[in-house]
């Protein structure tokens, strides 16, 4: 029962997370009417922050239940083989469902709402964009985890802040995104979802990054079972 409602977790939110970056935008833009102006980013930059503590708050109660299947999958390699399959076979397809389905109702709400994000450079620059800003990320969250453990504020103040920054980083030449599964949501929209680029730029690159970070993050700062270990 603990797994079919983690599964349900992942799906609804990553469904509410893709609908909250639209919501956001809609209202600085059309509601607010700050769009073009510095005021609006500003907005934009406390908006978001206010919503990753929702979706941080929402993860807290739900045991888990997240929108991105790098948090799970840079969690999952860490753990057992059982753990391991149950997130790629099951947790990540349940993310992606939720997200394709969030943006299906986005473009029925709002017919000419646009795209989503979008390849501005070549396949390697974004490869490469994707990858750096990944491997950023990660080693952010498992430095967190490892240096203030238990204090939910300040983790997701830094996390919130640190992934709005590479985010706005990455904008221009790949959306910034660093969510295989909201992206998925918009190609499999335009219909590109299965293309080299896309599966290229938003998912290897990401996942492999992710890898190299939990690698070399263990590879400098070893649990300390491992230090026990070496020290016996």
């Amino acid at each position: 029962m603990g797994r079919v409602a983690l599964l349900a977790s992942d799906l609804v939110i990553s469904f509410m997370w893709v609908l909250s970056g639209v919501l956001i935008k809609k209202f600085i833009h059309n509601v607010s009417g700050l769009g073009h102006e510095p005021s609006g980013d500003i907005l934009y930059f406390a908006l978001s922050i206010i919503n990753m503590f929702f979706f941080a708050f929402l993860a807290k109660i739900t045991k888990g239940g997240t929108y991105n299947p790098l948090t799970v999958f840079s969690d999952a390699i860490t753990g057992d083989f059982s753990r391991f399959l149950f997130t790629v076979a099951a947790r990540i397809p349940a993310q992606v469902i939720g997200s394709v389905a969030g943006v299906k109702l986005i473009m029925e709400i709002f017919p000419g709402i646009g795209l989503g994000p979008r390849l501005t450079v070549d396949i390697h620059r974004g490869a490469l964009t994707e990858g750096l800003l990944t491997f950023a990320i990660v080693t952010i969250s498992l430095g967190l985890y490892r240096k203030i453990p238990g204090n939910f504020f300040m983790k997701t103040w830094i996390s919130s802040v640190s992934k709005l920054t590479l985010h706005i980083l990455g904008s221009d030449l790949t959306g910034g995104c660093m969510n295989p599964a909201s992206v998925m949501g918009w190609a499999y929209a335009r219909g590109d979802h299965i293309t080299k680029e896309h599966i290229l730029v938003y998912w290897l690159a990401p996942i492999e990054a992710t890898l190299l970070a939990v690698w070399t993050f263990r590879l400098l700062f070893p649990p300390k079972e491992d230090k026990k270990a070496k020290a016996e």
